[in-house]
């Protein structure tokens, strides 16, 4: 499902050394380290292992060749389809080992900064247009009120900020989950970046999800890929952070071994969203929290700062959804509020609604429904807590009795009797989640 007129632009392979923005002897030696650390000995298998087009690698391995640091092994590679053999000369092998000495970091050649920031561009979060009809199918499974939707879709589309605020157990996260799964394209996330000659790790296979390409044409050996390789398609990420986030995790992470840096959790997320979930159980005040994305959120940039204490700009392309318990004037003050630009609130269901979560959740767990048990759990149960339901009771609920008919060995059934042993498991749980 994609919801543009037209997908994503891929980014287009480099045709050249001179296109490629990357230093000369950075080049030459993530070549040199690379056929050090993989054994790779033929230009295919170069390619492949540094991401680059092959005529891209042989113009890396014809200039290593001159500079004496490669040598054709004068054998054709039987296995290859008789392409030319290269191996590193004693001066390779000196300048890789010392190479690796000052940066492990081999493999995928980096995209440069400048040339990421124009893919960002093409596939920015801004350009998504969400419809109701993608909103509702992606929230198929939860029961909304019209309303909800009416202020959900405007605030996805413009791809900004969105605070999420109400009680506690009303759905703020499988929202956050729905909208995801509402975006439905793809992105290409490169497997580094390069600044300032520091190379950035940004594909990571824990936020990013691989879309599979259809199998390339065995018997066209040396067709071209269809996009720069230095990028991986992926789904639209999704980074969902809760209690645990602290602002050093919106820093770059320095890896003193590799001497290479890690894409903080933002940039992970470029072209996608980001969800803080439970806002003000951090250890961090919200208010830091939330000055801490001010600027990004204004101006679509962030600022990050290397080891040696430079600070440089890379893009903020990110749907930022914040969700809280609290009520938002609790925890922040006017000028924050005031720079995220959609605040919607999540009630729980009014009764109709609560029904019909309740009816849905019955018929998926198999648990019939019984009138008297209901009129019991809405005349008797439900005054002595104002009325007040949520999201989360139905499923408690049944999930309850379930479990006492089969310790019961009865068929599932759902009776007064048994309605008022789940309540009270309900309540004694939900001491401690109310504050």
């Amino acid at each position: 499902m994609n919801m543009h007129d037209s997908p994503v632009t891929a980014p287009p392979a480099p045709k050249g050394l001179v296109q490629m923005q990357l230093p000369i002897v950075m080049m030459r030696d993530i070549l040199l380290k690379t056929i050090y650390r993989k054994n790779v000995n033929v230009v295919s298998e170069v390619a492949e292992a540094i991401c680059l087009p092959i005529p891209v690698t042989q113009e890396l391995i014809d200039l290593a060749r001159e500079h004496k640091l490669l040598e054709a092994t004068g054998t054709l590679n039987a296995n290859s389809g008789n392409e030319m053999g290269y191996q590193l000369t004693d001066a390779g092998k000196a300048r890789a080992q010392d190479a690796l000495s000052q940066s492990e970091y081999f493999g995928a050649m980096p995209v440069p900064l400048a040339v990421y920031r124009e893919q960002i561009e093409r596939q920015s979060i801004r350009n998504i247009m969400v419809t109701r009809a993608q909103l509702v199918s992606a929230m198929g499974h939860l029961v909304l009120p019209d309303s909800l939707l009416d202020h959900l879709g405007p605030a996805v589309s413009a791809g900004r900020s969105i605070l999420m605020y109400g009680p506690p157990g009303n759905g703020k996260s499988s929202i956050s989950n729905g909208i995801r799964d509402a975006l439905g394209d793809h992105v290409y996330v490169p497997r580094a970046i390069e600044y300032a000659g520091q190379v950035i790790t940004v594909y990571d296979p824990i936020v990013h999800s691989l879309i599979e390409e259809a199998p390339e044409d065995p018997t066209a050996l040396r067709r071209p890929k269809r996009f720069d390789s230095r990028y991986v398609k992926c789904e639209r990420p999704t980074v969902i952070t809760g209690g645990e986030l602290t602002l050093d995790m919106l820093d770059l992470v320095y890896n003193p071994t590799a001497r290479t840096y890690q894409a903080p959790l933002q940039l992970k997320s470029t072209g996608g969203i980001f969800i803080v979930d439970d806002l003000g159980r951090q250890a961090e005040p919200p208010q830091s929290l939330v000055n801490r994305w001010i600027v990004p959120l204004e101006e679509n940039k962030d600022i990050l700062a290397l080891q040696s204490g430079e600070k440089f700009e890379v893009p903020f392309d990110t749907l930022v959804i914040f969700s809280t318990n609290f009520h938002p004037n609790e925890i922040f003050d006017q000028a924050a509020l005031r720079r995220i630009f959609f605040k919607i609130k999540i009630d729980g269901p009014n009764q109709e609604n609560f029904l019909k979560i309740f009816a849905m959740v019955a018929r998926k767990r198999g648990m019939p429904l019984n009138e008297g048990a209901l009129v019991h759990l809405l005349k008797a149960k439900y005054p002595t807590i104002d009325n007040i339901y949520a999201n989360y009771q139905p499923i408690f609920l049944i999930d309850q009795m379930i479990a006492i008919c089969e310790f019961e060995g009865i068929p599932y059934q759902m009776t007064p009797e048994l309605i008022d042993r789940a309540w009270d498991n309900m309540f004694v749980k939900d001491e401690h989640i109310v504050k």
